[in-house]
């Protein structure tokens, strides 16, 4: 996902780099004044306006809505209430698994007082409303949603609710201040009751209140309670729609034959083979992601689709790009670790020369393939001067203008319904927008060649894997010397990878002296050391993009395994030597780590033979994880057997989806750690396509897990992100105290 760094200046940056203004009138660009906008009404509730399809909308200088509030802040935008009293909430993000459908509903049904079992949630559009109210832009990402848009829900639902007061209070002729609400009813003198069903229609006539009050934390009934996903039942029963599911009618399916090696071009195509499978209706070459070329196969279904590319006989150009061979990459990165770099942090290294103590340190990280559930997938819909776009996005803005660009229409003519998706883990927010284009490509020619049909672009498992976008491999070398007290007098650190947002919208924020941050997150803090950081950033014929918690996903291995190795080689115990580093300048990271070590009875409670524990604790997106697991070496391979977690996340908004999150990154985290998992290139071409060689975890390999959040009122942070950090030093330091051999690089090498 997106890089956890400060983004103060984001959304205007953001928006100068990313929107296309119209270059003609736009007949829906101006703001809706307050109360048109109120009006617009279904069957007698309060409901969703129909807010222009205006990625301009959001540009630098765009006008709030009548009355200074923003199209973000109207709560007819997010909250339809029907005649019998369910509460639609609109979410203003992708729901791909971290439980947003359920958590933003939450906070708007807290302040609207509504009944928590009439309420349900659906998926946004690339309309202004469903923007981030922080950055401006649509997405999802970074851990930010709740984070990001918890005041936004908080007063939407506060401004409904003082809506359907006002109306209560003309009906009944009384004062406004002599009523009360309760699980969607309003009370007023003498026991009368309206139900939100009934108030609906005239409370949407009302003016939309600027100011509201929020309620005390301690009031809150529905923040903060274990509460079931919206979509549960839906998932668990087979019956929820994910982008993949579209079907529109007299919808076609594509799929791309892309190239072996990135950014090649065709020599030759012989098509006359895919042209003769039942059911291929159009063969057509494209121009792909990264200046190469594909060609696609258009049929009636997945299958005859498939068979057609398999039918394909096509030669390729490689002789302009770079063929990456790993083993050849992995001595060039050795090589340049020991060169002059751009430098981070620039501590004195003149303690390191006659510290009592010294540890020379090699780590290898290497690339990763997001492999979601789900694979990628677009369906474009086009008719004379519009589109519509059916995708799981994680930024509907952004992949709505690239559509618009590729079609040659403005921001406006391109309306993108946001799917469920299958997970993601970064991979559906690329600033190229790769797939989305590649389907807009597709739906262009499958229509200059006669057929008006809805298109579907599909990719296998195997496309994506083999073509997507990767987390950098990265090489870590490290210098310490400390004294017979773990003092750390001198750390000497190198990194080198790619950089992720070079070339991107992001550089600007991101990169800054030639390094960008989302390389070196995580890196040296906690823990007070006096750090020199050098980085390069080599450039490699490889796609590289954020993967769940971004550059942690190697810093937090390093830092935690290394200040384990310390408190080991010094005989101290891991615990109480982070604790002493911590000082009191880290209360929420001592706080986590503690509940931890209390919870998982680390020091008090006796393992089983073969066993040991391992600890770790990392900050990232503003939340910090603390891990203490248990693990032993069965047949030469390490086994994690039971992972206890304390999370300071502030605010638990839904300790359940909290739980779950940190489960679901932990098992990823697993997966790392695990032989297989990593992504090779011989001669440009990535070896593995598929589960089958490329690891992540079974459920036999799954330990059990117990997990318990800090107790917190302050406003809450990330979780999607945050749990799988320290999950991989965790269980190495484990593995370390059994071997007594540090492990240096993932997935675990015990040889």
């Amino acid at each position: 996902m997106l890089p956890n760094i400060d983004y103060n200046d984001l959304p205007r940056a953001l928006q100068r780099l990313m929107v296309q203004p119209s270059t003609g009138d736009a007949d829906e660009a101006a703001a809706l004044p307050r109360r048109s906008f109120l009006k617009m009404a279904g069957a007698g509730g309060l409901v969703l306006g129909a807010f222009p399809h205006l990625a301009m909308a959001q540009a630098d200088g765009a006008k709030p809505a009548a009355g200074g509030l923003k199209p973000t802040q109207q709560p007819s935008a997010f909250v339809q209430i029907a005649p019998n009293g369910e509460v639609m909430v609109t979410i203003n993000r992708l729901e791909f698994g971290q439980g947003v459908q359920t958590g933003l509903p939450m906070i708007l049904a807290e302040e609207l007082d509504a009944d928590w079992s009439l309420v349900r949630s659906r998926s946004g559009t690339n309309d202004a409303a469903y923007a981030d109210p922080l950055f401006g832009i649509h997405l999802t990402g970074g851990s930010n949603t709740i984070k990001n848009s918890f005041t936004q829900y908080r007063e939407l639902g506060a401004r409904a609710r003082a809506m359907l007061m006002s109306a209560a209070a003309a009906r009944w002729k009384v004062d406004v201040a002599t009523l009360r609400t309760q699980a969607g009813t309003v009370i007023g003198p003498g026991g009368r009751k309206l139900s939100y069903g009934e108030l609906a229609e005239a409370a949407m006539a009302l003016p939309v209140p600027e100011k509201v009050v929020l309620k005390d934390p301690k009031d809150f009934r529905i923040i903060g309670r274990a509460t079931t996903r919206l979509d549960a039942r839906a998932k668990s029963s087979g019956r929820q729609d994910f982008g993949i599911d579209v079907k529109q009618p007299g919808q076609l399916t594509a799929v791309v034959a892309h190239p072996p090696v990135f950014g090649a071009r065709l020599s030759s195509v012989d098509d006359s083979a895919a042209r003769a499978v039942k059911g291929v209706k159009a063969v057509v070459r494209i121009p792909l992601d990264r200046g190469a070329e594909g060609v696609a196969v258009v049929a009636d279904g997945y299958w005859p689709a498939k068979l057609g590319r398999d039918a394909l006989k096509l030669e390729w150009n490689t002789s302009a790009v770079e063929k990456v061979d790993s083993d050849k990459q992995l001595v060039q990165y050795r090589e340049l670790a020991g060169r002059p770099g751009n430098r981070k942090f620039d501590a004195d290294m003149a303690p390191l020369a006659n510290a009592p103590r010294k540890l020379e340190a090699e780590f290898v990280f290497p690339y990763l393939a997001h492999a979601p559930m789900e694979p990628l997938n677009c369906t474009v819909k086009l008719s004379d001067g519009r589109a519509e776009l059916w995708v799981g996005t994680q930024s509907a803005d952004l992949d709505g203008q690239a559509a618009a660009r590729t079609l040659k229409l403005k921001p406006e003519q391109v309306k993108v319904n946001v799917q469920m998706a299958g997970g993601g883990f970064g991979r559906r927010f690329v600033g190229s927008s790769d797939f989305v284009v590649e389907a807009c490509e597709i739906a262009k020619a499958t229509r200059a060649a006669g057929l008006d049909a809805p298109v579907r672009l599909l990719w296998s498992r195997e496309d994506d894997m083999k073509g997507g976008y990767y987390r950098p491999m990265h090489l870590h070398r490290a210098s310490i010397g400390f004294d017979e007290r773990g003092k750390i007098l001198a750390w000497d650190h190198v990194i080198v990878g790619q950089s992720i947002t070079a070339g991107t919208v992001f550089a600007g924020m991101m990169v800054k002296d030639g390094i960008d941050a989302t390389a070196v997150e995580g890196m040296r803090d906690p823990y007070p050391v006096p750090m020199r950081l050098t980085v390069h950033h080599p450039q490699v014929n490889v796609p590289v993009l954020w993967w769940r918690s971004v550059g942690s996903t190697h810093t937090a291995f390093v830092m935690e395994t290394l200040i384990d190795e310390i408190a080991r080689s010094t005989k101290q115990d891991p615990v109480a030597y982070r604790m002493q580093l911590f000082g009191d300048k880290h209360p929420r990271h001592r706080a986590a780590l503690q509940l931890a070590v209390d919870k998982s009875g680390y020091g008090k409670r006796k393992l089983a033979d073969g066993r040991a524990w391992g600890v770790a604790v990392h900050e990232s997106f503003e939340s910090v994880v603390a891990y203490v697991v248990e693990a032993s070496v069965k047949d030469g391979q390490p086994v994690l057997h039971r992972v206890t977690s304390g999370v300071h996340c502030n605010l638990a908004v839904n300790p359940r989806s909290v739980e779950a999150q940190v489960q679901g990154a932990a098992v990823m985290g697993l997966s790392t750690c695990l032989q297989g998992s990593a992504i090779t290139l011989k001669d440009g071409v990535v070896q593995q396509g598929n589960f089958g060689d490329f690891t992540v975890a079974r459920i036999t390999q799954v330990p059990e897990f117990d997990i318990h959040i800090v107790p917190s009122a302050d406003a809450p942070k990330g979780m999607g992100e945050p749990g799988l950090p320290p999950l991989a030093p965790a269980f190495a330091n484990a593995i370390a105290q059994l071997t007594g051999k540090p492990l240096r690089q993932l997935p675990f090498n015990l040889a």
